[in-house]
């Protein structure tokens, strides 16, 4: 899988894409990249090229040339300015239209996409328009692998249609969305849709990849018009069926998920069976060569004879397809004898037999809703992996109020049949977030009050379950945050006969580097005296030698206190400036520093011991916040300077008066796109600074102290939408700032100093 360039930025400028409603897209893998506009920023550094908007990128700041747009392209270019961009504007409320595949008709917000037509999936060529839609990432790295031969768990998510809340890709302001956050126990997610091509919405894909999950589309075909589509790829020579599957290969690698799951829910012509293998063959291998660990997955519908005659098992009727592919997923009506008889089918590959689970219970199956364990304990008897489908049941027939208590519910009684997986490298930063709250925190600040969900701003969640031997209860709540939209909240109690109780947040599997550092943001809730610290476990590769730890814990002894940091490295005061300090909000951050060699870091636990001399019964809540686990030296190398942000795809709306005067403001959407390595960041943070009118191109108009908060985004680029800004007034400009805030994933805030920034200056006709 090719990384995208992001040393340059290209984009093609003055394409048809502005003159109507379906894009003129060139053919670009991973890059954005226009060949010829290359060429010419290699001959002009820098410098503003005719057709494209193209700077050359550097290591570190330097002066870049300032540049004005109109709504269609290139207009003259205004005087420079040391440190940012300005773009001329002159309002006018007929912009050209936007894709409307890719944005929504009323906000011109970004929203997910799939193919409702063959004729729609072969024309499709990544562009620009796409790259909103390519994931931050591949999946974590993570142990044991897919490879392993481990039962797998298999989530297929399929909600009311699909394409809810969660297809804008910017985050909504929905309120008691579905959110799922017990990744530890799931290895591959399916999106599941009744469109042909159903696309994973990117925020699931960001959301799975951190945790280590596979993420899969679906190509589907059903009823009489399946028949017909199947016919039209599958029925003519091997260049139809490869071009669909080039295409499927194209789409997962280009937006960075890992596969397909093919379900062909129609009767297929003798032809169209014959060469059903064939095209599964090819969509595997290729698949297999341009996505690292892809996945194709074959639904039990169609037999080897053409008709559609759904089996509940892997038989001689179906095995063809099978073995064609990666693996099998069953339909629901199974029993125990199906499962027996599978056995002696799998040729040493139980692990790729998906046993099907429909959480709703629906037609004559075992288990299901709240009796689910019932199917998983038989699954787990045979070998078998399991398919869960539709596990939003809790969500879509209880109250929403009640979502999270029914969720946690749910999933408890399936953690017996549930192996976890570890993660295996470093940084490790979470705050824990869900990616859903009622207002927005930023390190302990409140910035935003209201509803809000986005699933891929959702971060790591712990091993939930995990209490403490029944000492302690754990959470997420929306109460309160450290940063984002939630925190993790721990109810326990410390009986009289133990110094401490401790609860496993993390398993992991990671090759320690020679020095690292943690750090826990929490917060005790009412006054308390029971002291909080992190511990861990140590895997001996052979020869591990560990500095900078307490004593081994008296009653466990295979667990470390390490030692509080004391006096934090000078070189590394961007990361350990708030160390020891007790912080807005009532929260505290503990750093610590640990000295390994030749060892394994293998799980992270949060420990609450009583106070020295208590013997009574202790009570406590607490929050967590933040938890970092990161490698020193990463510390010390400079993060890159995003660069080259610039300002396309503009429109303009009124605001009317009250008393429906002239206009009193006006609405101000636009697509912002910089160059920066996506390797060095969990995100970036975008705000907006708003002048008062008569800014010239070189001076900044004094704004707000503090730039106000629009969204996250994990791609360079970000769709401004409706910003309400201030009139223009004649023969003056008016002026809004756009500023660009990398996250690193090394958890620390980058000074205001650091970020680039953008100015949009504007005017009304004739001025």
């Amino acid at each position: 899988m090719k990384e995208r360039s992001s040393d340059t930025r290209y984009e093609v400028d003055g394409s048809p894409e502005h003159e109507g409603s379906q894009s003129q897209k060139t053919p670009l893998l991973r890059g954005l990249v226009d060949v010829k506009c290359q060429e010419q920023a290699n001959r002009r550094d820098r410098k503003y090229i005719s057709g494209c908007r193209c700077w050359r990128g550097g290591h570190g700041r330097s002066r870049r040339r300032s540049a004005v747009f109109g709504p269609h392209g290139p207009g003259p270019r205004i005087e420079e300015d040391p440190q940012e961009a300005a773009f001329r504007e002159v309002v006018s409320f007929t912009p050209a239209p936007l894709p409307v595949r890719y944005y929504d008709k009323d906000t011109s917000s970004p929203i997910s996409f799939y193919f409702s037509s063959l004729e729609e999936l072969l024309a499709w060529t990544p562009g620009v328009e796409d790259g909103f839609h390519v994931a931050l990432s591949p999946p974590a790295c993570r142990q044991p692998p897919l490879s392993s031969g481990r039962p797998r768990t298999l989530l297929c998510h399929d909600m009311m249609g699909g394409y809810l809340d969660d297809r804008f890709v910017q985050g909504s302001a929905a309120q008691n969305p579905y959110t799922f956050y017990h990744w530890q126990y799931v290895d591959i997610f399916v999106y599941f849709s009744h469109h042909t091509v159903t696309i994973p919405p990117v925020g699931w894909t960001n959301a799975a990849h951190r945790h280590g999950v596979c993420v899969l589309g679906t190509f589907i075909t059903e009823w009489k018009g399946g028949e017909q589509l199947c016919e039209a790829f599958l029925a003519a020579d091997e260049r139809s069926y490869q071009a669909v599957a080039d295409q499927l290969v194209l789409i997962a690698q280009f937006l960075r998920f890992d596969g397909w799951l093919v379900n062909i829910e129609n009767a297929l012509s003798e032809t169209a069976v014959g060469n059903m293998p064939r095209f599964l063959r090819y969509l595997t291998t290729q698949l297999h060569q341009q996505v690292p660990g892809g996945l194709v997955l074959w639904y039990d519908s169609v037999v080897s004879s053409g008709q559609l005659k759904w089996q509940n098992e892997l038989n001689e009727h179906n095995r063809v397809f099978f073995d064609s592919c990666d693996g099998f997923f069953t339909n629901y009506n199974w029993q125990k004898e199906h499962l027996e008889r599978m056995q002696g089918l799998a040729r040493g590959r139980l692990a790729d037999i998906y046993v099907g689970v429909d959480v709703f219970a629906r037609g004559d199956v075992v288990g299901g809703r709240f009796d689910t364990n019932k199917s998983l304990e038989l699954i787990r008897t045979h070998g078998f992996s399991v398919a869960l489908f539709a596990p939003g049941w809790v969500y879509e027939c209880f109250e929403k109020t009640d979502f999270f208590q029914n969720e946690d519910k749910f999933w408890s009684l399936l953690t017996s049949y549930l192996p976890t997986h570890s993660i295996c490298s470093l940084p490790f930063v979470t705050s824990f977030c869900l990616g859903v709250g009622t207002r927005r925190i930023c390190y302990g600040q409140e910035e935003a009050v209201g509803p809000w969900y986005h699933p891929g701003a959702q971060e790591v969640q712990p091993l939930f379950g995990e209490g403490g031997q029944g000492r302690v209860k754990m959470h997420s709540c929306l109460a309160d945050a450290w940063n984002g939209g939630s925190s993790l909240l721990l109810r326990g109690v410390i009986p009289p006969e133990v110094r401490d109780v401790a609860v496993r947040l993390f398993s992991l599997q990671v090759p320690v580097p020679p020095k690292i550092f943690l750090s826990l943001v929490y917060k005790l809730e009412g006054p308390s005296n029971v002291r909080v610290a992190l511990e861990f476990t140590i895997g001996d590769t052979g020869s591990c030698h560990i500095g900078g730890i307490s004593a081994l814990n008296a009653e466990t002894s295979s667990r470390h206190s390490p030692r509080p940091l004391r006096v934090p490295p000078p070189k590394l005061a961007r990361w350990t400036g708030r160390c020891g300090q007790h912080l807005s909000g009532g929260w505290v951050q503990r750093c610590y520093e640990v000295s390994l060699r030749g060892c394994r870091l293998q799980d992270v636990f949060v420990s609450f011991s009583r106070p020295l001399g208590s013997r009574e019964e202790e009570d406590f809540v607490c929050r967590l916040g933040e938890l970092q686990v990161v490698d020193a030296n990463s510390l010390l190398t400079p993060l890159p300077h995003v660069q080259a942000t610039s300002v396309s795809h503009v429109r303009w709306q009124q605001t009317p008066s009250q008393a429906g005067g002239p206009p009193a403001g006006l609405r101000l959407s636009c697509t912002l796109h910089w160059s920066f390595l996506l390797s060095h960041v969990r995100c970036f943070r975008i705000h907006c600074s708003r002048g008062a009118g008569g800014g010239s191109p070189g001076r900044r108009t004094p704004g707000p102290e503090k730039p106000t908060f629009l969204g996250l985004a994990f791609v360079n680029q970000y769709r401004v939408v409706d910003l309400a800004v201030a009139a223009a007034e004649p023969g003056q400009d008016g002026r809004v700032e756009f500023l660009v805030e990398p996250v690193p994933k090394e958890g620390f805030q980058v000074p205001q100093a650091e970020w680039d920034r953008v100015a949009v200056l504007y005017s009304v006709p004739g001025t």
